[in-house]
């Protein structure tokens, strides 16, 4: 179906939109354009002129806020408590003295060591108050929201579009996938392969379903000889240990879908106990490429796994 998708890139990753009905595929477009850049403008770490940015003095005392910035850390909290603080909004700090305190595009290896370590009697997670618009973070901590707020737009998107266009779409930023309206029929087929060398699968979506991809692979850097990735173990405030090359789970929002993904990384072999526990479809691929799939995946149709060439 020429002319129904469209790529460009944001974030230091891919956003792709893809329409039933090709000619509504500017409009879609211009309409994912502008939530990317809302929700960029609210949160982003990356710019000095983000209202997170602005705020973040005012923080500690409360400060009202936005309706995207609540709706945004509204979600990171609600996955912080659904994944018992695997996925925790609060380690800005952490990864800011790993070096990961700019777009992963501009980061250029580091030669000076430093030891991270995290000690909190209470989570950070839980000392972050949010009463409406109202938001308090206390001075000690920095709010990184990089977990959510990537499948929050990717859901938001998606959920403008059908509600804007006749037209089904599915919206992907990177390895966040949302759909939403109505599907081609068969459903959305897509390719789940983290790195080209690594095994591929090739699943379809019902139409409103989500997928979410989180890697160890992507989005590295150096810091004194040692290889770091963007996915910390908020207990220690470094880089989980990548039992898991990549972890895929299909729900129906992306924004469960990745805070589930992003636990898997975290909890490495007690991954598969909360995969369990949730009754999700997931896709967990080890170390050495070796395929771990749980929760009937996947959800919608046979699954064909092969190890790429």
């Amino acid at each position: 179906m020429p002319g129904n998708a469209a790529d460009w890139p944001v974030w230091s990753t891919t956003a792709r939109v893809v329409v039933t009905e090709p000619h509504q595929l500017d409009r879609a477009v211009e309409i994912t354009r502008l939530v990317l850049d809302e929700v960029d403008a609210a949160c982003s770490r990356f710019r000095a002129d983000s209202e997170l940015a602005r705020l973040s003095a005012d923080l500690p005392n409360g400060v009202e806020v936005s309706g995207m910035l609540a709706e945004l850390v509204r979600e990171a909290l609600h996955a912080a408590e659904l994944t018992d603080g695997d996925v925790d909004p609060t380690l800005g700090n952490e990864l800011a003295a790993l070096g990961y305190d700019r777009d992963i595009a501009l980061l250029a290896d580091r030669t000076s060591g430093l030891t991270v370590t995290r000690v909190a009697i209470v989570p950070g997670w839980r000392r972050v108050l949010l009463d409406g618009r109202r938001l308090t973070v206390p001075s000690d901590l920095a709010l990184d929201l990089g977990a959510t707020a990537k499948a929050f737009a990717a859901d938001l998107a998606a959920a403008r579009v059908a509600a804007e266009l006749p037209t089904g779409v599915l919206v992907s930023l990177g390895g966040d996938i949302a759909t939403a309206g109505e599907s081609p029929e068969g459903g959305w087929v897509v390719l789940v392969q983290d790195l080209p060398a690594d095994p591929r699968s090739t699943v379809t979506l019902a139409a409103g379903f989500a997928l979410a991809t989180s890697s160890t692979q992507k989005r590295q850097w150096t810091r004194a000889g040692e290889r770091m990735h963007h996915i910390l173990d908020p207990r220690l405030g470094r880089p989980a240990e990548p039992v898991w090359r990549s972890a895929t789970v299909s729900a129906r929002s992306c924004v469960e879908a990745n805070t589930v993904s992003t636990a898997c990384i975290v909890r490495g072999h007690r991954a598969l106990d909360l995969v369990r526990d949730l009754g999700l479809p997931a896709r967990l691929v080890d170390s050495e490429a070796r395929v771990v799939t749980l929760g009937g995946w996947p959800a919608e149709a046979p699954v064909t796994e092969e190890v790429a060439p």
